[in-house]
């Protein structure tokens, strides 16, 4: 079996290109992708070279956890699911690049249990489901959040999903073209806000040296939830800290309930993923598409479209 794929070579180096892929066996499903999206956290990381260690990690890879598309073929376990529509996190069954996670190509193979059936009619709104599970599955952790840092498409999800629950956060956001879209709650800059007394927020910047400034911002007992993905090292000051016996929490990968979940709240109408996506572009254009998805402050969500590519 062969599949076109976006593989980043080296750091700063995108090409497609045909991979071999390992036949299905068992209950392995055959996926012809749709859509599938660019992670503005991970995947920032690998093509800039600066990823942490990670079980996996090393180049030529196949990036990408967030594709949709519909089953075509299965091993002869996994037969009762051809036809449908599905979410897959990615694949490793690539021959000759490394599937770190493996999701940005034209057809995917892996395992039945990995592959979640969606509803029809999603469209690209479907890449989205990853990180509306990983907003659901910080949430669940602990209280909803009074403060979120960041307006991308995560934190829009965390505060669409703190709506939705009764909850009107503050989101901060720094750069002015991503301060519209808000849908229930207040987006401001830091120093316009003048609260100090937040006893839950949520990290969804990615920025290491936030905690300072969000410490600073706690009431006594507060929480501050670590819902991104950092490079560099994170470090505090340890006394207002220690006024405010403040409490850190990581938020890590979702579960398989984090995105039956979402699924469930976006078909009941209290979860809603339109307006995230900003950009859609032919996955020939995989190329030069990286660089302007993590360069442009209007692009939030970037997403790939196999379905026409010969």
């Amino acid at each position: 079996m062969e599949t076109l794929a976006v593989v980043v070579e080296a750091p700063g180096q995108v090409a497609l290109r045909r991979l071999g892929m390992t036949p299905p066996e068992g209950d392995d499903l055959v996926v012809a992708v749709d859509f599938s999206g660019i992670s503005m956290g991970t995947e920032k990381l690998m093509f800039n070279g600066s990823m942490p260690a990670f079980p996996g990690m090393g180049y030529p890879l196949v990036p990408g956890y967030e594709a949709v598309g519909r089953v075509v073929d299965a091993g002869p376990a996994g037969r009762n699911r051809i036809g449908q529509q599905v979410f897959v996190p990615g694949s490793s069954k690539f021959i000759g690049a490394r599937g770190l996670f493996g999701g940005s190509a034209q057809t995917l193979v892996t395992g039945s249990s990995r592959v979640l059936g969606i509803p029809d009619g999603m469209g690209e709104n479907a890449v989205l489901l990853s990180l509306a599970a990983t907003a659901r599955h910080a949430l669940a952790g602990g209280d909803l959040p009074d403060l979120i840092v960041g307006h991308g498409v995560l934190g829009r999800l965390l505060a669409r999903m703190a709506v939705a629950a009764g909850r009107f956060p503050t989101v901060w956001e720094i750069n002015p073209q991503r301060m519209d879209g808000a849908e229930g709650y207040t987006v401001t800059a830091p120093e316009q806000d003048e609260r100090r007394d937040y006893r839950s927020i949520y990290d969804a910047s990615g920025d290491s040296s936030i905690l300072d400034t969000a410490i600073a911002r706690m009431g006594h007992g507060g929480e501050i939830v670590l819902a991104g993905f950092y490079s560099d090292p994170l470090s505090f000051h340890f006394a207002p800290a220690f006024r405010r016996e403040a409490r850190f929490r990581i938020a890590t990968e979702f579960l398989p309930e984090d995105l039956a979940a979402v699924i469930a709240m976006v078909e009941s109408g209290r979860l809603s993923l339109d307006g995230l996506v900003t950009n859609r572009v032919p996955a020939a254009e995989a190329p030069t598409a990286y660089a302007q998805a993590f360069s442009d402050p209007a692009c939030l969500k970037m997403v790939f479209d196999w379905r026409d590519i010969a």
